[in-house]
C-alpha cells in the first residue's frame, strides 16, 4: 500500500470499521470509472462514505473519482489529512445554499449537507432549513444537468406525530408537523425537500434515491451535543453517566458503519422515490436503556448513571399514549439485502476505542 492509502491513514478501529463498509454486498461495479459528489463531505457519516470508496479504488482499482464538497476546506484537510492528497479524491469549498461553482460532470449525487444538532435548530433554524431548500435544489439541478443520480439523505424527523396506534414507523406515515413552529425548520426542510425530489423526479426525469437514517451514532466528536453522543463522551472521560431527563425516549438507532452500508445499498440498489428507512432490528432502545448498555460494556470503569433532576432516577413506566415512538420499520431495507452487523453493546465499545485514541493522540 502507498503513503497515500486508506489503511495507511486510518486508525486500525476506524479502518475496520471502513473497511466493513467497503466490503459490503453490494453491486459495486456500478461506481468504476464515474465521478461521485458528496456534499457535507467533512460530516460524521460522509467522512465514512468518502473513506469507504477510496478504500474500493485502492482494493479493486476501481477508479472511481470522488469530489467532496465542504463548507471550510482547512478544516476538511485536518480531518482527511493525507487522504486529502489523493488525485482520485478532490475537496471543492462551496455552500450549497449557493450556485454550484463545480463544473465538472458526475454520476453520482449523495446529498448529505445538513445542519443535524439542536444547537443548530435553535440557534440557525433559517441556516437549517435552507441547507434542505435551496441545497437540495442546486443539488437536483446539478443533477438535471449531467443526469446524475441523486441519493437524498432525509430524516425519521420527516414523519412527525404519527398517531395511529402503530408501533413502528412505516415509509408511508405522515403525521403531524407544526410548519408554523421554527423548532422545526429541520424536520419541515426535509419534508419538502423529499416534495422537491419529486418534483424533478416527475417533470425532468431526475433518478431520487430517499434515505430515512434512524439515529445515527458512532465516535462522532467528545463535544457533540447530540445525547448519545454525551453518553459516549462520559464513558471515554470516565464519568458517571448523565442523564438530563428520565431516559424514558424510545428510539431506533444504527451505528455509523452499518448506515453507510445501507446507504450505498439504497443508491445502488433502491428505487426512484421509493424512501427507505435505516434501522437495525436488535438496536431499538430507550435512552436510558442506550446509557444502561454504555455502562455495562464497560464494566471495569464502574460507570452508573446519573440524573440532572432526582425525580428521574425512579424508573419510567412505558406510556402507551397512542404516539408512535421513533422508532423505524426497516422491513423495506431488509427486503433488498441489508443486515447490520454492529449491535449497540459493540457499536458502542468500538466508538469509545476510537474516541479515546483520537484523545489520546490530540493530547500526545
Amino acid at each position: 500500500m502507498g503513503i497515500l492509502s486508506v489503511k495507511e491513514n486510518l486508525e486500525e478501529n476506524i479502518f475496520r470499521d471502513i473497511e466493513t463498509v467497503a466490503e459490503a454486498e453490494l453491486p459495486w461495479e456500478a461506481l468504476r470509472d464515474k465521478t461521485i459528489l458528496i456534499t457535507g463531505a467533512a460530516g460524521f457519516i460522509s467522512y465514512y462514505l468518502v473513506a469507504a470508496l477510496l478504500l474500493r479504488n485502492d482494493r479493486y482499482q476501481t477508479n472511481t473519482r470522488v469530489i467532496g464538497m465542504v463548507q471550510n476546506r482547512k478544516r476538511a484537510e485536518e480531518k482527511f489529512g493525507k487522504l486529502a492528497e489523493r488525485e482520485d479524491f478532490v475537496l471543492v469549498e462551496q455552500d450549497v445554499c449557493e450556485p454550484f461553482v463545480l463544473t465538472e460532470p458526475v454520476s453520482y449525487i449523495i446529498h448529505a449537507a445538513s445542519n443535524a444538532s439542536a444547537w443548530h435548530f435553535e440557534h440557525v433554524p433559517v441556516d437549517t432549513m435552507n441547507a434542505n431548500l435551496s441545497g437540495t435544489i442546486h443539488v437536483l439541478e446539478y443533477a438535471r444537468k449531467w443526469n446524475a443520480v441523486v441519493l437524498f439523505i432525509s430524516s425519521l424527523k420527516t414523519y412527525g406525530e404519527v398517531t395511529d396506534g402503530s408501533l413502528k414507523l412505516s415509509e408511508h406515515a405522515a403525521g403531524y408537523l407544526d410548519h408554523d413552529s421554527y423548532k422545526n425548520c429541520y424536520a419541515v426542510g426535509k419534508r419538502a425537500a423529499e416534495t422537491l425530489c419529486a418534483c424533478y423526479h416527475k417533470q425532468y426525469g431526475v433518478s431520487v434515491k430517499i434515505a430515512r437514517p434512524s439515529y445515527i451514532y458512532g465516535p462522532a466528536s467528545l463535544t457533540d451535543d447530540r445525547v448519545w453522543a454525551q453518553i459516549l463522551a462520559d464513558v471515554v472521560y470516565g464519568r458517571n453517566i448523565l442523564l438530563k431527563s428520565n431516559g424514558a425516549a424510545y428510539r431506533s438507532f444504527c451505528y455509523v458503519s452499518d448506515t453507510a452500508a445501507a446507504l450505498f445499498m439504497i443508491l445502488l440498489k433502491g428505487g426512484d422515490m421509493q424512501p427507505y428507512n435505516i434501522a437495525s432490528e436488535t438496536s431499538d432502545v430507550t435512552i436510558r436503556g442506550f446509557a444502561r448498555l454504555a455502562a455495562q460494556a464497560f464494566p471495569e470503569k464502574n460507570l452508573t448513571l446519573v440524573f440532572e433532576n432526582p425525580e428521574d432516577e425512579k424508573e419510567p413506566v412505558p406510556q402507551f399514549s397512542g404516539r408512535t415512538p421513533e422508532v423505524l420499520d426497516g422491513t423495506k431495507l431488509y427486503q433488498l439485502g441489508f443486515r447490520p452487523k454492529v449491535g449497540i453493546p459493540e457499536g458502542i465499545r468500538r466508538s469509545v476505542a476510537i474516541l479515546t485514541a483520537r484523545k489520546e493522540a490530540e493530547k500526545g
